[in-house]
């Protein structure tokens, strides 16, 4: 077991294999990365640590400023107020190839209301702040006295020194009965098995070899690195990261691990160490949060 000390563990300076060139075309080519040593936070900021920081500085988080209509060109007039995406679970089967049936613009929905603006974190101190912008991660970071981890350092220290295994814990899938991440189990997005379909308390699972929880599932964690199609391109700058697919929005994307309580695998395995996903700097989500590094 790895050093911790006042909520981080020690991740070594090491050169391991990164990416997979068997799972998702985003995460090739699998390669050697070498990084040094750093620490990093045993478990996501949670909503309790995100209320000292905003007590103490009165952040105001991006979900929680105004939008200006300028920046999103023809997004509908009840869409341009204050607000979050927001998961909702179906009411049976559905096509998954349209993520609209599940995620929702919610006015008002924030990290201090994480179900829309009637909603709380009373009895959820300790689950994982959600909701939360790049911007947002980094502000909390550097009033911490922190950093936010690169992508690579993100990836080493969630395989906790094991080789280049496809889990957290190693090779080989759950076996039935055992409770090793929260992603999804069940049918997707519908009908998730009991205790599971949402962000738990950090801790609730078992620890990777270096101490650190969570580096499988609860909610997606914000790396520094520009988000790239490929893990050996990449972008050198913001605008190299602009989402071809919608040009119409000028958002930067950074690269976001660990996937989420939402990861099924039949729809998306995700919570694999080198799995990867895009996300614009300035949207948060109700399953993606952060954790902090030093180094």
């Amino acid at each position: 077991m790895t050093d911790v000390a006042d909520g981080f563990a020690w991740i070594p300076a090491q050169t391991a294999v990164l990416g997979s060139d068997a799972h998702y075309p985003e995460e090739q080519p699998a390669r050697e990365v070498s990084v040094d040593g750093f620490w990093m936070q045993t478990h996501q900021v949670t909503n309790a640590n995100f209320a000292e920081f905003v007590s103490a500085t009165g952040y105001v988080t991006v979900a929680e400023r105004p939008l200006d209509p300028a920046d999103y060109p023809g997004a509908p007039p009840q869409n341009l107020q204050p607000g979050s995406m927001v998961f909702h679970r179906t009411a049976g089967p559905v096509d998954l190839r349209h993520l609209s049936q599940w995620w929702t613009w919610t006015p008002g929905a924030s990290w201090n209301h994480p179900r829309g603006p009637r909603s709380t974190n009373r009895g959820r101190e300790q689950h994982p702040v959600v909701h939360i912008a790049f911007e947002d991660a980094a502000a909390y970071a550097q009033w911490a006295g922190c950093e936010l981890p690169t992508e690579s350092e993100w990836e080493v220290a969630a395989r906790g020194g094991l080789p280049h295994t496809v889990y957290t814990w190693g090779d080989e899938p759950e076996r039935p009965g055992e409770r090793l991440a929260n992603y999804w189990h069940g049918e997707f997005p519908h009908l998730p098995d009991t205790g599971y379909g949402q962000a738990t308390p950090v801790g609730s699972f078992p620890a990777n070899a270096y101490g650190l929880y969570d580096m499988a599932g609860n909610v997606w964690e914000w790396t520094t690195d520009w988000y790239g199609d490929r893990r050996d391109d990449q972008p050198c700058c913001a605008a190299d990261s602009y989402d071809p697919g919608q040009p119409q929005f000028a958002v930067p994307r950074r690269v976001i691990k660990g996937g989420s309580f939402l990861c099924a695998d039949s729809y998306c395995m995700r919570y694999r160490p080198s799995a990867r996903r895009p996300q614009q700097v300035d949207t948060g989500m109700s399953h993606l949060g952060f954790r902090c590094a030093t180094r």
